[in-house]
């Protein structure tokens, strides 16, 4: 068997926090047990998105993102800044490799996949097809500025939920056996809601050229390791190279650009965090620092877009320049889409309802894969 916490985000700090469930100090044991039973964490859903936050990633542009960080109820205590760290994936990954030095064992070390947290039994995740979470937030032309639940500790209006998210697996067969054995192998990732289609190979050899090849993937499983494994040793003085290929939901927007998330372990004991953009859509480039927007065609007054901008499939191999192989790192790959319009713009349009100054209207769907992790 195997869990798949949810809604770490709301989880008031607690569900990364850097003891035990008791409050004790962590053991090789605890940790060794907590990493089998759950090797993955749903890092997006309804109640908002936990890949990362801007408190935890200031420097991040993409990092708020359906947040829900004003959220209280179900915790223990009103929300405190130093709870960011214990709630978000990224900060947890980077923690985990911390406790890994110390224990010998990384507790944290999941996969990542997205789910919807529907209450309704209607699956959907789609912008244009929400239908929220529960059965008295089916489409309205009020719903949208309604309460989210009628208790005075929860003050979130229906508005900010997010319409959810998929979880992605890369299995061998579709069997319940095959899909058990790849989200226990942490070969799964997450979406916002669109289908994009995203792979993801580490190894120590992986070239350009490699993409050309008609049997890439088949060259990526026998030279190295998918999403959610572990790099052998390092080779030779090399860094580790990746094989990255995102394609567009077929019924969506056009893809923005792929970043690739390190986080590594210093000799002094700290983590640290690095964004890279890998792939740009067109033409541009981050040779001199931030790419500009790829920008906007979102048309609000009919709640449609145009794929004027944006790439259908960014693919790329890519070699970490900054690797030092005596520090411990992941990574993981961050596809993001163009601007698309909100559910919310949705609701604007079919009901005539006019939505207050900050309800957000776009927004740039995404997916996260899981990370692979380099231990020396």
């Amino acid at each position: 068997m195997l869990a798949i916490p949810h809604n770490s985000n709301v989880s008031a700090g607690l569900m990364f926090a850097m003891t035990d469930s008791d409050g004790q100090a962590m053991t090789p044991e605890y940790a060794r047990e907590r990493v089998l039973r759950e090797p993955l964490l749903e890092v997006t859903q309804f109640k908002g998105d936990s890949e990362t936050h801007p408190f935890v990633s200031p420097t991040d542009e993409f990092a708020d993102f359906e947040s829900w960080d004003r959220f209280a109820g179900w915790s223990v205590a009103p929300h405190q800044d130093s709870m960011f760290a214990g709630e978000y994936a990224r900060p947890a990954l980077r923690n985990g490799l911390a406790l890994a030095a110390q224990l010998g064992v990384n507790p944290f070390k999941f996969g990542m996949l997205g789910s919807t947290d529907s209450h309704t039994g209607i699956a959907s995740g789609d912008e244009d097809n929400f239908w929220g979470k529960f059965s008295w937030h089916e489409p309205s032309a009020t719903r949208a500025l309604e309460p989210f639940v009628n208790i005075p500790d929860i003050p979130q209006k229906e508005w900010e939920m997010a319409a959810g998210g998929y979880a992605a697996v890369w299995a061998t067969a579709n069997t319940r056996a095959a899909l058990f054995d790849a989200m226990a192998r942490r070969e799964v990732y997450a979406t916002t809601g669109p289908r994009i289609i995203v792979r993801l190979f580490g190894g120590w050899n992986f070239e350009p050229a490699d993409l050309a090849r008609q049997d890439w993937v088949a060259h990526g499983y026998a030279n190295g390791v998918p999403m959610g494994g572990e790099l052998g040793p390092a080779q030779d003085g090399r860094a580790p190279s990746f094989i990255i290929s995102a394609l567009k939901d077929p019924r969506g927007a056009n893809l923005d650009r792929v970043q690739v998330i390190k986080g590594w372990l210093d000799a002094g004991g700290e983590t640290h965090e690095r964004i890279y953009d890998v792939a740009l859509s067109d033409g541009r480039s981050a040779a001199d620092g931030r790419p500009v927007p790829v920008g906007n065609t979102v048309d609000l007054a009919t709640a449609t877009w145009q794929d004027s901008i944006g790439a259908a499939t960014l693919q790329v191999v890519w070699r970490d320049p900054h690797f030092d192989a005596a520090q411990p790192a992941f990574w993981y790959v961050r596809v993001i889409e163009i601007p698309t319009p909100r559910w919310t713009a949705y609701d604007a349009v079919r009901f005539g309802t006019p939505m207050p100054a900050e309800v957000p209207m776009t927004l740039q769907e995404r997916a996260y894969t899981s990370p692979v992790w380099y231990t020396p």
